[in-house]
């Protein structure tokens, strides 16, 4: 069981994230698009951005990092073995550019207990390196809880 005291945690920031081209390119052909935005620096600056734009799930790349927090915290009690990924949402400022440096802070939106079973749900805030909020990405955790 998920301790449900940890709900309302805010885990400090995590050490900034610089988005890569080639990073945008291999996620961008991992996830099957094919747009020119994601893959072609030039289509993307004529469509007025800096560089090639990630993918809108690319935004768990960073988020990773602030699960690897709740993941590592003993006192949340959340036995990684037992996890799987019941819901990932996101909300974008902008998107994700080449270029970006991506710093993330972590915040446990809320720990319910379901038939046995745990629910986290985890939001992480991704701002760039002047502190302007780019997405928060949104995961819920289900830990499943001791086979009966």
């Amino acid at each position: 069981m998920v301790n449900p005291d940890v709900q309302g945690r805010v885990y400090p920031p995590t050490q900034p994230y610089l988005v890569g081209r080639e990073k945008v390119r291999e996620f961008a052909r991992a996830v099957l698009s094919s747009s020119p935005l994601h893959h072609d620096p030039e289509a993307a600056r004529a469509a007025g951005f800096a560089d090639v734009v990630a993918p809108p799930t690319f935004a768990v790349t960073v988020q990773e990092a602030t699960l690897a927090q709740l993941l590592a915290d003993e006192e949340a009690g959340v036995d990684f073995s037992r996890v799987v990924h019941g819901d990932q949402r996101f909300s974008y400022t902008r998107p994700i550019v080449a270029g970006d440096e991506l710093t993330a802070t972590l915040t446990i939106a809320a720990v319910k207990q379901l038939g046995g079973h745990s629910m986290v749900t985890a939001s992480s805030d991704i701002v760039d390196a002047a502190g302007e909020h780019v997405v928060t990405a949104i995961s819920t955790l289900v830990v499943r809880g001791e086979e009966a």
